[in-house]
């Protein structure tokens, strides 16, 4: 049993009725079929299709914050909010992804306001994709999305009415001279726990009317863009079945910290394949591990985690504390780089994609 599976069996950390088994068996029910590409046309997506831009030199930096366990009344929780401001201070992002798991205590609503605040204050963009603990305080997803959406500004989070989960949305990022999309942000919501209970255990799975509604999207973006694919990443809070194969690969490159396995759904439901053969995705970036930081590729598809935001409220013995992953595109280039950001301006694991996963040139 590794950790994660111990603070979600320990009555001690997390009450049985807490869990929101029943939640997640009702809300992992696929709809007969996925949202049409027609998404692209929507007023959801439409409302922030101009909301990020590349800078006048070609560049866009955002940060990736994870798995902050906000538990309310507890002081531990502060050192995350620290952090979450020295990290936009240092680093002045274009815009903010949480990945999941925010609250860890009632009222969710304070944790959602303790961790968006330093955010907000700062007028920068940002969205949220739902982990496995955020409905199971005293909001359902649902509420919690509405809640967000009402309350803060500069908040690009949206939903696909239909669509399985709550948490999935596009977001373009435009040309420099705002005459095109650019770049593509994919956001899905990886669920909670498996829905078969005895026969699957562990955590749920994208569902396939999510990756169906991935696939139209693509080929949609693509013919707008003229036929020529545009590159993106894609954010959500489970790690895929491939980070395990690419751990366990003796040939592949880590960059970063591991410390557990990838605690991954034990059904693979396809949409590594499909983001292969799209051909667009060439980064995906998680949490949920809480002591992962890592980088690594499969197929050519970098895979990697964000670093644990929270304070010590769970578990959380990774090597100098909490901090944030960093991400700085190129205009025009299908390539990235990244580095994880901490405490006093330390910076660990700067490398590049796809340059620092290549052959070595010499």
């Amino acid at each position: 049993m590794n950790r994660k599976e111990f603070l979600q069996a320990s009555a001690l950390l997390v009450p049985a009725s807490m869990m929101g088994i029943g939640k997640a068996e009702a809300s992992s029910v696929a709809p007969a079929a996925a949202a049409p590409a027609s998404y692209l046309d929507s007023e959801g997506f439409r409302k922030n299709a101009r909301a990020l831009k590349f800078n006048a030199d070609g560049k866009f930096k955002l940060v990736q914050f994870t798995d902050v366990h906000w538990a309310p009344g507890n002081a531990a929780s502060e050192v995350a909010a620290e952090r979450i401001a020295e990290v936009l201070d240092a680093e002045r992002p274009d815009f903010v992804v949480f990945t999941g798991d925010i609250a860890w205590g009632k009222p969710a609503a304070e944790s959602y306001k303790r961790t968006f605040t330093p955010v907000v204050e700062r007028g920068i963009p940002f969205a949220l994709t739902f982990g496995n603990h955020d409905d199971e305080q005293d909001l359902s997803r649902q509420q919690i999305y509405d809640l967000i959406t009402k309350e803060y500004p500069k908040n690009l989070t949206g939903t696909v009415e239909g669509l399985s989960g709550v948490s999935n949305f596009i977001l373009p990022i435009r040309s420099a001279d705002d005459t095109r999309d650019a770049f593509i942000l994919y956001h899905f919501d990886s669920h909670s726990y498996s829905p078969l209970k005895g026969t699957v255990d562990g955590y749920d799975w994208i569902k396939p009317d999510q990756i169906e509604w991935y696939r139209q999207c693509s080929d949609a973006l693509k013919a707008r863009n003229g036929g020529t694919t545009l590159p993106a990443l894609a954010f959500f809070h489970i790690p895929l079945p491939e980070y395990n194969y690419a751990a366990a690969n003796e040939g592949s490159l880590l960059i970063g910290i591991r410390k557990e396995p990838a605690c991954a759904p034990k059904v693979n439901s396809g949409l590594f394949t499909a983001m292969l053969e799209k051909g667009d995705v060439m980064g995906v970036f998680v949490g949920h591990d809480h002591v992962n930081d890592y980088l690594t590729t499969w197929k050519g598809i970098l895979l990697g985690y964000g670093r644990y935001t929270g304070g010590k409220t769970v578990y959380c013995d990774i090597p100098w504390g909490n901090g944030a992953r960093v991400i700085e595109l190129t205009e025009g280039k299908r390539e990235l780089e990244s580095w994880i950001r901490l405490k006093g301006g330390r910076i660990e694991s700067r490398c590049h994609y796809p340059t620092d996963f290549g052959k070595e040139p010499w």
